[in-house]
């Protein structure tokens, strides 16, 4: 089977930033010339013959119409000047053609001069059987090679399939006016499109060039400043990766996102160094909460093994206790790391939270009596909550027992309940030396101590915080700490009150415990 990194190595390498940019612009501009070639090269032709066929309509119905009026030659003038397209008006008497009008549009090679008149009538019957309008396309020397019927007309003999380098459009207009059948001849010449086209493609391969080139140094600029700090700040996280966590994640190019981008790896710096500083502390501490008790079995074991007559109870006792601080601190250490992994989730029920806390302080009485502490409670009335009983007793625990270790002098410690509507608020209170306001928010943050000395707890493993702040996350719980120098700490959190409901058996605080 192969591992990871064979199978990273068998793939293929990814495309930089850089060169994705360079790629993506250079198609983009591609597309852009490609459509652009296909409108001003290819369809001009297309869409320049459509129009010229809509013009020779409109102009073929302004005739028709000036011929009624005896308007004809004005109407032919304008129609050649206009719209540049040329008109002959045959009368049509028996088998007999005459022209009455001949207005030429100046552009030349119309393609129809050279009609004669006595053979016009080949012309009519062409209209007269397409319903008095017939339009087609036309070379300058004669008719369309594929027409067979305008190469006897003219006599032209071209091969079928040559293509004439000038070509034009000729219409085919019939009217009646008193009984007088009129031919009306119009043709629009399409070679000045020719040269146009011509010019086109000559300047498009130009602008084709430039833009380019054009392109090409603008995609190289760009990608240069997006790509610059990116690459920086991928340097910056690989020092960040082998350890160096003063790595600077900086953007001097004032982007938005990568802004954002540096100052959220800033931050996580910042986060991976305390952890980084946090992880040693825990490794000390651990090492000396271990070690000290340890050191007293080993001792006490090593004299009772070697001293006669110290296999006493009270050496016993000293063995049994040590043990038992040792094993809380095991305890408490997977406790957080369940609560963290998610493997400790709250089994939640309605209990009487006022009822369960004065089991809590009953525990503390031999401690408080033997030590001279005083652990009092303040409440008005039972409140029931909806939660996790165990875990909420353990953060009880841990507040008070971290109330005690801190507490001052007068050893007394109080927990006081207050209900607000449809909250309600425990705290335990006590009398030590305050916590700097600049280190409030990090109380609760594991192994975090506040004078950085360490000491053994009076009572607890010293992780009692960091378990209760999880516990209370857990039970989305608002919770914090608010302390003044000298006059001591308040920890509390909050909960809703929340009580069965009426039909449901409600279950006895001390079934639970």
């Amino acid at each position: 089977m192969s591992t990871a990194g064979e199978r990273n190595k068998s793939k293929k390498p990814r495309m930089s930033l850089w060169g994705y940019l360079t790629r993506a612009i250079l198609c983009f501009l591609l597309v852009i010339l490609f459509l652009f070639w296909l409108f001003e090269v290819v369809l001009i032709n297309v869409v320049y013959e459509q129009v010229r066929r809509r013009d020779l309509e409109t102009a073929g119905d302004l005739l028709v119409a000036a011929v009624a009026d005896d308007t004809l030659s004005d109407t032919a003038f304008r129609v050649a000047v206009n719209e540049l397209i040329s008109v002959s008006v045959y009368r049509i008497e028996g088998r007999d053609a005459t022209k009455i009008v001949s207005q030429n549009s100046g552009t030349g090679g119309s393609g129809m001069w050279g009609i004669p008149s006595d053979r016009m009538e080949e012309l009519y019957c062409r209209a007269s059987a397409a319903g008095g309008s017939y339009l087609t396309k036309v070379t300058f020397g004669g008719y369309e090679v594929t027409q067979n019927f305008w190469q006897e007309l003219t006599g032209t003999c071209a091969e079928e399939g040559v293509t004439a380098e000038m070509m034009s459009l000729l219409s085919v207009r019939l009217c009646s006016v008193d009984n007088t059948q009129y031919l009306i001849l119009m043709s629009t010449s399409l070679v000045p499109l020719d040269a146009t086209v011509r010019t086109i493609q000559h300047q498009l391969f130009w602008l084709s060039l430039i833009m380019f080139l054009s392109a090409l140094f603008l995609t190289l600029v760009i990608s240069h400043h997006i790509t610059k700090p990116i690459i920086r700040m991928n340097a910056a996280a690989k020092q960040l990766a082998a350890g160096n966590y003063n790595a600077q994640f900086e953007d001097d190019r004032g982007y938005l996102e990568t802004q954002e981008l540096a100052a959220s790896l800033s931050f996580a710096a910042q986060e991976l160094s305390r952890t980084d500083q946090l992880q040693k502390e825990l490794i000390a501490n651990i090492s000396h909460d271990l070690r000290t008790p340890l050191t007293l079995i080993r001792g006490y074991g090593e004299t009772m093994r070697d001293i006669p007559g110290e296999n006493t109870p009270e050496n016993i006792q000293v063995i049994i206790d040590e043990t038992e601080h040792l094993s809380e601190l095991v305890s408490d250490l997977l406790d957080l790391s369940r609560i963290q992994s998610g493997v400790r989730c709250p089994i939640m029920e309605f209990f009487d939270l006022t009822a369960a806390i004065r089991e809590v302080l009953t525990r503390y009485e031999a401690f408080t009596k033997a030590q001279g502490y005083t652990v009092r409670l303040e409440t008005d009335r039972d409140v029931p909550v909806f939660a996790d009983r165990g875990m909420l007793l353990q953060v009880v625990y841990n507040l008070i027992n971290n109330a005690i270790n801190y507490t001052g002098e007068d050893l007394s410690v109080t927990v006081r309940q207050k209900v607000n509507g449809e909250k309600v608020r425990i705290e335990v209170c006590d009398t030590g030396a305050g916590i700097p306001a600049d280190e409030l928010p990090l109380i609760w943050d594991r192994y975090y101590k506040v004078d950085k000395v360490h000491r053994i707890a009076r009572i607890g493993t010293g992780l009692g915080l960091s378990i209760a702040k999880e516990i209370l996350e857990v039970h989305n719980a608002a919770y914090g700490v608010e302390s003044e120098i000298g006059h001591g700490s308040v920890f509390w959190f909050e909960l809703p009150i929340s009580a069965p409901p009426e039909d449901s058996p409600q279950t006895e605080s001390g079934e639970n415990g």
